[in-house]
């Protein structure tokens, strides 16, 4: 489904079932009306699907507020789906009680965006590290510990210092760390490297590479950068204003989008040779509310190329090429 390289194979197994399943999945937030009462909904996620093999890199991709946090969020149920289904390894996530998903947690680990705040600064370094081990009962913990700071490429004697001894790019290894250790089939990158230095994001990527080969992990990875998910993923979903616009392998994605709205995200890719730059696509006019979000096609208040059809009927998300979907009337 991907271009692959002799030095880089890609991991992914297609000829088995999907890993993570998602369908016609919602999240919506009440605004306004008081304590008992909304009076509009927040359409954060609004009726996304899409899956995620075993051994692949799914990139999900798309300008900020577009909905890609809250979707990582509501698949791993740090929110609750108000509707649609999540399947996790055959298991339907959203019908399970908390006491019946807190094990599967630990399938299901994340490494958060902000490499600040997501450490407790009370804590240490091997305290950080060893608390889903010990919540998950794994022995030897502090050894564990050790060899998992050797692993993301820092000194296992850090284990007695705390977070603001380090910088950003070795506090989001921290993060790596937590979220490997407890052996997990998916890891949520919930754009692990959008705060970090340029040099330092190339670093975390190759190491996200590394360890995905060693442990055979899966991961779901979020960035509004269509070069660094590119980078890394052997699939891309772009989303707009909380819907999906084109699901396909990266190579497609990169050398022949569909969607107009794809087109402009990677037109603003740098190119540093002047001979391949692409012409610059320049979207007018401000992002809808998703709180309003326009009748039809979501895009069509900026597309380029919108006809009256786009402004009256939302395109469904269809295959347009072999292995290739876009949402789009004119993909």
């Amino acid at each position: 489904m991907t271009q692959q390289t002799a030095e880089q194979p890609s991991t992914a197994r297609y000829d088995q079932p999907p890993l993570l399943k998602v369908a016609g999945l919602k999240k919506y937030f009440p605004i306004g009306g008081g304590l008992f009462r909304a009076t509009a909904n927040l359409k954060a996620v609004d009726d996304v699907s899409f899956s995620v093999y075993p051994g692949e890199c799914f990139g999900l991709v798309g300008e900020s507020g577009c909905g890609k946090s809250t979707l990582a969020q509501t698949v791993v149920r740090l929110y609750e789906p108000t509707a649609g289904s999540i399947e996790f390894d055959g298991k339907e996530l959203s019908r399970l009680s908390d006491r019946q998903f807190r094990p599967m947690r630990r399938d299901m680990q994340m490494i958060f965006q902000d490499p600040y705040s997501s450490l407790d600064p009370r804590m240490t370094v091997g305290g950080i590290i060893e608390e889903p081990l010990r919540n998950f009962g794994f022995d030897n913990r502090r050894e564990r510990t050790r060899a998992l700071l050797q692993q993301v490429g820092l000194n296992a004697y850090f284990v007695n210092r705390y977070p603001h001894e380090f910088s950003g790019g070795q506090r989001q290894r921290i993060g790596i760390a937590r979220a490997i250790g407890v052996n997990p089939k998916l890891v949520v990158c919930d754009e692990p490297v959008s705060a970090l230095d340029v040099s330092i994001q190339a670093q975390v990527l190759n190491l996200l590479r590394d360890l995905q080969r060693e442990y055979g992990l899966t991961y779901l990875f979020i960035a509004h950068n269509l070069a660094v998910v590119a980078h890394i993923s052997d699939r891309i979903g772009v989303m707009y204003l909380a819907k999906m616009v084109e699901i396909a392998p990266t190579s497609q994605v990169t050398t022949d989008p569909k969607p107009p709205y794809t087109k402009a995200l990677l037109s603003a890719v740098p190119v540093p040779m002047r001979h391949l730059r692409r012409e610059r696509v320049i979207l007018t006019g401000e992002v809808p509310s998703p709180l309003n979000p326009p009748h039809g096609c979501r895009f069509h208040t900026r597309c380029p190329i919108a006809a009256d059809i786009c402004a009256k009927d939302e395109p469904v998300l269809r295959e347009v090429a072999p292995g290739q979907m876009a949402a789009c009337h004119f993909a």
